[in-house]
């Protein structure tokens, strides 16, 4: 049985077009990137219903750090003020399966986990580690989500994952005064983008940062043109390993993406360049260095705030985002996110996944920026700045249509862990673009031992 995921077979162009025109609006409207100071509590004699949980200690562990991490610790640190609880972030290392599977053997697994793939929930509950969620996880999900959020967090028709967090990952952010320079303007197709890029280059400012150190980032990339370019029904085809990589659909997607990853003047650093520079650093290159930075764009989701916030860009201005190009008829709408998924059933563990289901919770973490919450019930108010408000407010106007992040859906040894699978796959395409042969027999080898039988 495959990882649970959003199967809907309708178009993808309806939040595409919501983007479109919230991305133009907000670029004109200038947010100014602050933090929200009030991004504490949302009253702790209101909301969601919680138990008193004195003397009690709990554990989660995730992936996060730095501000993400501190942010959600404001997240944790209310839910301690309100239940009385005692709560220890644990850092986790990708991939979090074996992360946890360490802490499993080792006899203390914390009491929930942030998992950032179906797949590794459907992992979870085959090694018998995840627990139902209750009633009351339950309640507060049914009111705050759509069904298809509802859904990725299923196995066999069970409810174990919370979808805490989201991600549109179908955005590409700019240098402001770089794209005025060059008189360049924001593409809404594939060719646009190439005009864009070489207007640029002409300028004196290579086009695109990469994050190469971090295979996830390529992966979506990918994940992009695939979409755009082959369609929903290919695309979820993929997904499931229901057709190889060896399809033509994929060669396609390739040659594409080496229009951009196969010149190297178009990519900071080159290719070995993009190849030692993490997510974080391909961000912050963008928006330092004034209108003369390391590159003019980077690809990433609306979480790329959370990093441009270390710069002194201000998003809206400095900082300027567009959808992701139409490579196809239509521009892709790729979603990601995270679910906490309880690993030690208690009344504790279960009060957190509530709280962490509620309003209450993700509005604190919307108030901070730099973070996307599935939950329908957050206002839109509480996000910090235009381009963010727009951007939520699209998200739950779009309820389930949309496609969740295909690496994200495979078996994490293919799709989630680095140096391995897909992640080293598209690394090393990066390296040799023009091996794009070579690229998709090292990807159907690779997801054909991850899937195995039934994957």
């Amino acid at each position: 049985m495959r990882s649970n995921t959003i199967r809907t077979h309708r178009a993808v162009t309806t939040l595409a077009a919501l983007l479109a025109g919230a991305l133009a609006l907000s670029a004109c409207s200038g947010g100014d990137g602050k933090k929200d100071s009030g991004g504490g509590s949302t009253g702790s004699g209101s909301g969601v219903s919680l138990p008193k949980l004195n003397g009690v200690n709990l554990e989660v562990a995730a992936v996060w750090t730095g501000t993400e991490q501190a942010n959600f610790k404001k997240v944790l640190a209310e839910f301690e003020k309100r239940t009385g609880a005692k709560v220890t972030f644990v850092p986790a290392q990708d991939p979090i399966i074996n992360f946890l599977g360490s802490k499993i053997a080792g006899g203390q697994p914390p009491d929930v986990a942030m998992l950032p793939q179906p797949g590794a929930i459907k992992q979870a509950v085959d090694k018998k580690w995840a627990k139902p969620l209750g009633p009351d996880a339950l309640k507060e999900l049914s009111k705050n989500y759509s069904q298809g959020w509802q859904d990725i967090g299923k196995v066999d028709g069970k409810q174990y994952g919370v979808y805490y967090k989201a991600a549109n990952k179908s955005l590409i952010w700019y240098n402001a005064k770089a794209f005025e320079n060059a008189g360049a303007k924001e593409p809404k197709t594939w060719k646009e983008l190439l005009t864009t890029a070489q207007a640029v280059y002409d300028s004196g400012v290579t086009p695109f940062s990469v994050g190469g150190a971090d295979g996830w980032t390529l992966t979506d990339w990918f994940e992009n043109v695939y979409l755009s370019q082959a369609g929903p029904e290919k695309y979820d085809q993929l997904a499931q390993h229901k057709i190889k990589w060896t399809d033509p659909s994929v060669k396609q997607a390739l040659t594409t993406l080496a229009q951009v990853w196969g010149k190297k003047d178009y990519v900071a650093g080159g290719a070995d360049g993009a190849l030692q520079t993490e997510f974080p650093a391909s961000v912050t290159q963008t928006f330092t260095g004034g209108d003369q930075p390391k590159a003019a764009m980077v690809y990433e989701g609306d979480f790329a705030q959370v990093n441009i916030g270390d710069t002194k860009a201000k998003v809206g201005t400095d900082a300027k985002v567009f959808p992701f190009p139409a490579v196809g008829s239509a521009a892709p709408v790729v979603s990601g996110g995270d679910a906490a998924v309880i690993l030690k059933d208690s009344k504790g563990a279960q009060a957190l996944a509530t709280f962490l289901a509620s309003p209450d919770a993700a509005t604190i973490q919307a108030k901070l920026g730099g973070y996307l919450s599935p939950n329908k019930s957050v206002p839109v108010s509480a996000y910090p700045n235009p381009v963010q408000q727009k951007i939520a407010k699209a998200l739950i106007a779009s309820g389930d249509d949309f496609r969740f992040d295909m690496s994200d859906q495979a078996p994490q040894a293919f799709g989630g862990t680095p140096g391995k699978g897909e992640w080293k796959d598209l690394q090393d395409f990066l390296k040799n673009p023009k091996d794009v042969a070579g690229a998709q027999t090292k990807l159907e080898k690779d997801a054909a031992a991850a899937y195995g039988n039934g994957g």
